[in-house]
């Protein structure tokens, strides 16, 4: 490729101008010289990395750019930088399409480079661990193993991604300077070295040779024998509550020599709705951090920052039951979820310090919040009154219930309809017995709410009603599972539903494309007219509210407290913001970037409530989080009433 674009330089310029011809060549030339001179590799003799043939190590944070905001993407990198970081981790979300190669000319551009993690499982706390949903299409497909449907289709993604990547090579002239392959594959239950060697033979021909490919895995023999693989370097991943030595000594019985990594140093911890929120003393982190460093070793802190789960990207655990990841990633990381620098962050600086300079001057400020205020909603209406615009091309017919995966609506919300087959004048039990209801379900009577079906937790509600009366159950998908071995978690209605002694048949069920219509403006648009006259006693079900924020000329952060609210989903100006549920703690405000919000018109506010709503119909825009407050629990905590009441009676 040089010699083509050196002689076709050579050809256009040199009969104009030999002066202009000579300085372009020796430019040209230096800059050949310097991407010659880029190197990075693994010295196994000094037990290090090398950078262009020097010793290097590593200070790195997690940062996910499918978590923030794309205008806010370089503010979060500086800060990152002037922290005296010299390398950032970045996964990249199968299931989520962005723009990769923007971020990561961004992170160059602010001197960063670039630990890639491109699985293609990446766990996360993330939808399916990255994976797309669309593989359940395959009811009997093994993801992460070399089952062929499974192959096939990692083969076409890494087609497409692999390419981009390439150019952004360190050794290439770019900035990423490891690649890993899978992501702690050796917690997962298949074990398959023929998957990972397939996956290593991928990256390999994509990479070239030179590329330095990693695994991770936790800090046990197992894990690391299952997730480590030869021509991978492996590495580990520990958090504060861990032995460093010991940790260290268990990733040099699988890499004997080479450099010390802590590719996972958990600076905080995920939240699942009902849990406390999660924290790391900073003392502890900046103790074992100052341990590790010290010792020559190279550390990614995960996260740095965390960010949110907009819309419906969380994941979900499955240990002993099914635990939804609440929609703050904040995982009180050095920059919160709204990238304000925090002490923890600061004191994470003064560690840096001691063993490299930090880029001089000050940290960047956090970006501005406002507090602003009150918003009250006016009731919309159920779904019933508003499923044909939410349902554009009606029912689906089937005599049993189909899953999301089965009509292709892999997030959000599926209604199921049928009839009552007989009077039901005493409240008569409607059950799912094989714990089919993905994940949870609300149910109505002819518009009437009734009660809710809940994976692992609530599998009776009693219905009452009529022979032939209207049965509506209101299905959410609050997040398929992103590590384990039940990573294959298909949604919906997965088994019969029994009423009394009846199995519920004949079923039309309705796919739903809320996002859809509220991008395109509903309800706020002129064209939408309520069908029907709207009760507004009737606060109880799945029902839609709408509201808006009037400009103040401010694009400022902001945080959506729904007190009193019980759960749902809110979007700004039609965009997602995530799942709330106070009343199950423990986040309670929903992050509100300010690139959201327009300073000049009106801002469109609109509310899926599942359950109930307050009569008041507030909302309120506050200037902070408030994330650790989880109700029915002596953990966590809670806001006093005498709170409640300066901030809610008005």
């Amino acid at each position: 490729m040089l010699p083509h674009n050196f002689l076709f330089v050579y050809r256009v310029i040199c009969p104009y101008s030999p002066t202009v011809t000579s300085i372009y060549l020796s430019a040209l030339w230096c800059a050949i010289s310097d991407q010659l001179r880029m190197s990075f590799s693994i010295d196994y003799n000094k037990n290090c990395f090398l950078k262009d043939g020097q010793t290097f190590q590593y200070i790195s944070g997690s940062i996910h750019y499918s978590r923030i905001p794309r205008a806010y993407w370089k503010d979060r990198l500086l800060k990152m930088y002037m922290t005296g970081l010299n390398a950032i981790q970045v996964y990249v979300p199968w299931n989520f399409h962005e723009d990769l190669v923007h971020f990561l000319d961004l992170a160059n551009q602010t001197g960063l480079l670039v630990i890639l993690r491109p699985g293609p499982y990446i766990c996360a706390e993330w939808e399916m661990g990255g994976l797309p949903a669309w593989l359940l299409q395959k009811p009997n497909i093994i993801l992460r193993s070399a089952d062929t449907d499974y192959l096939q289709a990692v083969s076409n993604w890494l087609a497409v991604l692999l390419p981009k990547v390439k150019p952004w090579l360190y050794i290439n002239g770019g900035n990423i300077i490891t690649v890993q392959v899978e992501n702690e594959y050796g917690s997962y239950f298949a074990c398959d070295y023929n998957y990972m060697r397939y996956l290593r033979a991928l990256f390999r021909f994509f990479l070239g040779e030179n590329t330095v490919l990693f695994t991770i895995d936790g800090n046990t023999d197992k894990e690391m024998t299952c997730g480590s693989l030869e021509g991978l370097y492996a590495t580990v991943d520990f958090g504060t509550d861990t032995n460093v030595t010991e940790a260290f000594e268990r990733q040099r019985r699988f890499e004997p020599r080479g450099p010390l990594v802590n590719s996972e140093f958990y600076t905080g911890w995920l939240d699942h709705w009902g849990d406390s929120h999660a924290m790391v003393s900073t003392e502890k982190v900046i103790r074992m951090l100052a341990e590790m460093l010290m010792m020559g070793a190279n550390v990614n802190m995960y996260m740095f920052e965390g960010g949110t789960n907009f819309g419906y990207w969380n994941g979900a655990d499955h240990d002993r039951r099914y635990r939804s990841v609440v929609t703050s990633y904040d995982y009180d990381a050095p920059l919160s979820e709204a990238g304000d620098p925090t002490d923890k962050l600061l004191a994470i600086r003064e560690v840096i310090k001691m063993v490299r300079d930090v880029p001089p001057g000050s940290m960047p400020p956090a970006i501005p919040k406002f507090a602003y205020g009150f918003v009250t909603l006016k009731k919309v209406g159920n779904i019933s009154s508003v499923l044909s615009t939410i349902s554009p091309t009606g029912p689906v017919k089937s005599q049993y219930p189909l899953a999301f995966e089965e009509l292709k609506q892999y997030y959000g919300f599926v209604l199921y309809r049928t009839t009552l087959p007989r009077d039901l004048y005493e409240p008569t039990p409607l059950i799912s017995p094989l714990n089919g209801v993905h994940d949870r379900a609300y149910v109505s009577v002819n518009g009437v709410y009734q009660g809710l079906l809940e994976r692992d937790i609530v599998l009776v509600t009693n219905v009452t009603g009529k022979q032939g009366d209207t049965l509506d159950i209101f299905v959410e998908n609050m997040g398929r599972v992103n590590f384990g071995s039940k990573i294959n978690d298909y949604k919906g209605i997965l088994s019969n539903l029994i009423l009394g002694k009846d199995v519920l048949t004949d079923w039309n069920i309705y796919p739903l494309n809320i996002d859809e219509a509220i991008a395109g403006g509903w309800p706020h648009s002129e064209s939408f007219k309520p069908k029907s006259p709207i009760k507004k006693e009737q606060l109880f079900g799945p029902t839609f509210y709408m509201g808006t924020l009037q400009p103040n000329g401010l694009t400022w952060d902001t945080f959506l407290k729904l007190h009193e609210w019980t759960k749902g989903q809110v979007w700004i100006n039609g965009v997602n913001l995530g799942r709330y549920w106070p009343a199950r703690g423990p986040q309670q405000t929903l992050y509100v970037p300010g690139s959201l919000i327009s300073p000049t018109q009106t801002n469109n506010i609109t509310v899926l409530e599942l359950e109930r709503a307050p009569t008041h119909l507030k909302v309120l825009f506050m200037d902070r989080p408030l994330l650790n407050v989880t109700y029915g629990s002596r953990k966590g905590s809670k806001i006093p009433n005498r709170m409640y009441e300066r901030i809610f009676l008005v």
